[in-house]
C-alpha cells in the first residue's frame, strides 16, 4: 500500500486569499490526478475534508480548555472518527494526555497502513461516511451531531479511487491550521471556496448565487445592526455568509445565556436551492458553534422542497432579511404562479418574496442587480417596485461600482437596498460608492476589491439625523417619492451632486497644447545636438 510521509509539517501560514486559493488549487490538482474533474465534484469533496479538519481543531482547543478548568468534555465524534485519529499523520514523539484514550495522533491511520492495500479507502467509504450519516439518529444525539448527519447525507464515497491521492489531499488539508483565518473572512471554508465557487456551472453570472463578498456582507449587517431576540432570514443563503455575520454581530452585543441558546437554535433561518452550497452552509454554521442551523433545501420561489426538516417551526415572517438573490436567474410557471406580479426573472420574484416575508417593522438589507432598479418597461418590474415603496420605507440605496462581484464570477453592476416594512416611502437617501474621494471613478477588480473601510464616509453620514444637512454631499442625496413616480418607478442612482471633473478644453485648445509641446521637444533636441 503506497503511503505518504509520516511527518506532520505545519506548512506555510496562509494569511491571504491568494495564498488560500493556491493551497486549494494544489488540493484540486491532486483530485484531478485521480480523474476527478470539475468544481461540482471538488466542492463537496473539499467540504467534508475541511469540515472534519476544522471541527477537530476547534474541539481540541475546547478539550484543552476543559482540562485546564477541570470540567467534563464530550467530543462530538467518537474514536476513531475524529480527524486526529484517522487523517492526521502519525505522531510518534508526541503524547496527548488530554485525549480520552491517550492515543497518539494518527493512530488509526497507522493501523490501517499496516493492513492490505485498499484498507484505508474501505475505512473512509464503508465506516467513516456511514458513521457520519447515522450520527444524528443515535439516542440522545446533539443538535450538532444531527447537523453533521445532514452535511454527509448525500455523501456515499470519496471521489478519489487512489489511496495515495487521498492521503496526499488529507496531508495538504492537515497543514492548514486555524492560523490561516483572515480577518476579512468569516470562516476558512468560505475563504477556501472564494476562488473555487465561481467555477460552478457554465454561466459566469451564476457565481453570485453562491458567494457574496464578505466586505459587502459586513456593510449590510452593520448598516441594519440586527438586535438580540429577533429572527433573521436569508431566502437564498448560499454558503451562509449573511447568517453567520448576523450571528457574530448579535453575539458581540453580549446576550444573556438564555438568549444565546435561542440565537443558536431558533434565530437564523435560510433557504437554498443549490445542492453544492447546502453542505458548505451547514458546515460553516456548525463550526461557528451555531447548534441548529435552520436551513431548508429547495426552490424558495416554488416552495418545492428537497429537505426541510431543519426548517421545521419557522415563523411565517421574520424581523430581518439579509440576502443576495442570484443574478440573471430565470424561473418557470411554477414560480410565477406564487406571486401577484408574474415574471420569469428570479430577482423580481425574490423581491416580492422578501417583502412578504418581512414582519411589520422588519428590515431588509439586500444586494440587487441595478437593471432591476432602472427597468420600467415591464409591468412586473414596475408593479414590484411600487409594492416596495407602498408597503415599505426604502430608506437607503447604495450604488456600488462595477466589479464588486467579479470574484464571484459576475460582472454585473449592483446596488444595496435597505427598507423597513410597515410605512410608505416618502423619500430615498442615495449614496454613491462609484466615486472616490477625489471624484474619480472607483476601480474595483480582483486585485483591488471594495473594502469595509471604503464605506467610512457612508457610515458617518448614516449616523446623522436624516434631516441633518450634512446627510447631503457630493456622494449623497435625497430623491422624493414624487420624483420616483414621475420617472415611472425608476430607482437608479443618478448623482447630480458630484462636481464635474471632465476636461472642458475645446479641440482647438488641446491642439494648441500639443503643438506647443512638440515645439518644446524640438527645441530640446536641437540643444542636445548643438
Amino acid at each position: 500500500m503506497a503511503r505518504t510521509k509520516n511527518n506532520n509539517s505545519n506548512g506555510k501560514t496562509i494569511n491571504s486569499q491568494a495564498a488560500m486559493d493556491k493551497a486549494v488549487k494544489s488540493i484540486c490538482d491532486i483530485l484531478r490526478r485521480d480523474k476527478a474533474k470539475g468544481a461540482r465534484l471538488y466542492v463537496p469533496e473539499l467540504t467534508w475534508m475541511f469540515f472534519l479538519r476544522y471541527l477537530d481543531i476547534i474541539e481540541q482547543k475546547e478539550e484543552e480548555k476543559s482540562k485546564a478548568l477541570t470540567t467534563p468534555f464530550q467530543s462530538t465524534l467518537a474514536e476513531p472518527y475524529r480527524w486526529r485519529d484517522w487523517a492526521a499523520p502519525f505522531e510518534q514523539k508526541i503524547s496527548y494526555d488530554e485525549t480520552v484514550s491517550k492515543k497518539l495522533h494518527g493512530w488509526k491511520r497507522r493501523e490501517l497502513s499496516e493492513k492490505a492495500m485498499g484498507s484505508y479507502l474501505s475505512f473512509v467509504n464503508d465506516e467513516l461516511f456511514p458513521f457520519m450519516k447515522k450520527l444524528g439518529e443515535t439516542p440522545g444525539a446533539s443538535n450538532k451531531q444531527k447537523v453533521i448527519s445532514e452535511i454527509f447525507r448525500n455523501k456515499e464515497k470519496t471521489i478519489l479511487a487512489s489511496e495515495t491521492n487521498l492521503l496526499n489531499a488529507l496531508d495538504k488539508i492537515h497543514t492548514l491550521t486555524e492560523a490561516i483565518i483572515s480577518e476579512q473572512h468569516m470562516f476558512p471554508i468560505s475563504q477556501a471556496f472564494e476562488g473555487l465557487l465561481p467555477m460552478l456551472g457554465e454561466k459566469k453570472n451564476d457565481g453570485g448565487q453562491f458567494f457574496t463578498p464578505r466586505e459587502i456582507i459586513r456593510v449590510i449587517i452593520n448598516t441594519v445592526r440586527p438586535e438580540v431576540g429577533k429572527t433573521v432570514y436569508d431566502p437564498c443563503c448560499g454558503t451562509g455568509g449573511f447568517l453567520i455575520e448576523a450571528y457574530k454581530h448579535i453575539m458581540n452585543q453580549k446576550p444573556a445565556p438564555t438568549q444565546i441558546a435561542a440565537l443558536k437554535t431558533e434565530t437564523l433561518w435560510g433557504r437554498e436551492d443549490a445542492g453544492e452550497a447546502i453542505p458548505v452552509c451547514l458546515a460553516n454554521m456548525a463550526l461557528h458553534d451555531i447548534d441548529l442551523p435552520r436551513i431548508w433545501h429547495g426552490n424558495t420561489l416554488t416552495g418545492a422542497v428537497t429537505y426541510g426538516d431543519l426548517f421545521s417551526g419557522a415563523p411565517s415572517q421574520f424581523d430581518y432579511v439579509f440576502t443576495n438573490p442570484p443574478f440573471g436567474s430565470k424561473e418557470g410557471k411554477d414560480a410565477r404562479a406564487q406571486f401577484a406580479y408574474k415574471s420569469g426573472k428570479a430577482q423580481i420574484l425574490f423581491l416580492q418574496h422578501i417583502i412578504d416575508s418581512l414582519a411589520d417593522d422588519g428590515t431588509c438589507g439586500m444586494v440587487i442587480d441595478e437593471g432591476v432598479m432602472f427597468h420600467t418597461k415591464t409591468s412586473a418590474y414596475k408593479q414590484t417596485k411600487r409594492k416596495l415603496l407602498d408597503e415599505c420605507e426604502l430608506w437607503c440605496v447604495i450604488s456600488l461600482p462595477q466589479g464588486v462581484f467579479v470574484n464571484a464570477g459576475a460582472g454585473v453592476k449592483t446596488d444595496l437596498l435597505f427598507f423597513t416594512k410597515g410605512k410608505q416611502t416618502e423619500r430615498v437617501w442615495y449614496y454613491d460608492m462609484t466615486l472616490t474621494a477625489d471624484f474619480k471613478p472607483r476601480k474595483v477588480n480582483k486585485g483591488n476589491p471594495l473594502t469595509f473601510n471604503d464605506f467610512k464616509d457612508f457610515f458617518e453620514r448614516l449616523a446623522l439625523n436624516p434631516d441633518d444637512p450634512k446627510r447631503i454631499s457630493e456622494w449623497s442625496w435625497y430623491v422624493s417619492i414624487d420624483e420616483i413616480k414621475n420617472k415611472h418607478y425608476d430607482l437608479k442612482a443618478t448623482n447630480e451632486n458630484a462636481p464635474d471633473t471632465s476636461d472642458k478644453r475645446t479641440t482647438s485648445e488641446l491642439i494648441a497644447i500639443i503643438e506647443d509641446a512638440q515645439k518644446q521637444i524640438a527645441e530640446g533636441l536641437r540643444n542636445l545636438k548643438a
